[in-house]
């Protein structure tokens, strides 16, 4: 299967589209794959995969946030009550304020905890300008590290538009700068590459005058002018 730099998905994404057609059906796969598949413990066992996830992340926010961060033990659920509201409420435009009061702890502390948590690969923030983020500052919006977490974890059914943005996130932000579009587009990639996510029928009315913007579209086998189909960003290196 072909691997391929960012700037070859987006200006060349007919050619992996071809070789990905050619050995099976991505529509079907990529759908299971935002539930199933992203831990290679799935492969041991599909049937208990949602409990063994839950199992990873209660060691990591019971045992190894207090051992390698410095959290206090005593603050465990209340990071277990921050991660839950999130589950729940992403990708989530953040309200610092309203979240420390909502769990009981100060903002700069839920500041420390979210780090901590992105740290762990449990969540993805971004900010809007990444030049001027500073230790301290909020993130603008949060996403869930996987698709896989999030089916995992959610209270409720997750919202497939959820989904597509939580996979888009995970695998663009692995060796790439990856911003909020708060502005212009659901992200912006390495200060040049807009981009928006969305199903079949997204039209191109958000960013229709942005230089260098592409559409991440569910549904589709084949690109269509800057319309690719989402799953080729899960062939970046």
């Amino acid at each position: 299967m072909p691997v391929c730099t960012l700037e070859e998905v987006l200006t060349s994404p007919g050619n992996i589209c071809s070789e990905v057609n050619k050995v099976c059906r991505p529509l079907p796969l990529f759908k299971e794959y935002l539930q199933y598949g992203y831990y290679p413990f799935y492969l041991k066992n599909q049937i208990d995969y949602y409990t063994s996830i839950e199992q990873v992340v209660n060691f990591i926010v019971e045992t190894e946030l207090p051992q390698l961060c410095g959290i206090d033990v005593g603050n465990v659920r209340k990071i277990k009550a921050l991660l839950g509201i999130l589950t729940f409420s992403v990708p989530f435009e953040v309200d610092i304020s309203k979240l420390a009061t909502t769990i009981g702890i100060h903002r700069n502390t839920v500041i420390e905890y979210l780090n901590s948590l992105e740290k762990a690969k449990l969540l993805h923030l971004l900010y809007a300008d990444l030049l001027s983020v500073k230790k301290m500052q909020k993130p603008d919006k949060i996403y869930l590290d996987n698709p896989n977490l999030l089916y995992a974890l959610a209270s409720h059914p997750v919202k497939i538009g959820t989904a597509r943005e939580t996979f888009a996130v995970n695998q663009l932000s692995y060796d790439h700068k990856i911003e909020y579009g708060k502005k212009t587009g659901d992200f912006r990639v390495n200060g040049k590459y807009t981009l928006e996510v969305g199903g079949e029928g997204k039209t191109y009315d958000q960013i229709a005058d942005v230089p260098d913007s592409y559409i991440l579209a569910d549904g589709i086998e084949t690109p269509y002018r800057c319309k690719l189909p989402i799953w080729v960003v899960g062939f970046l290196y």
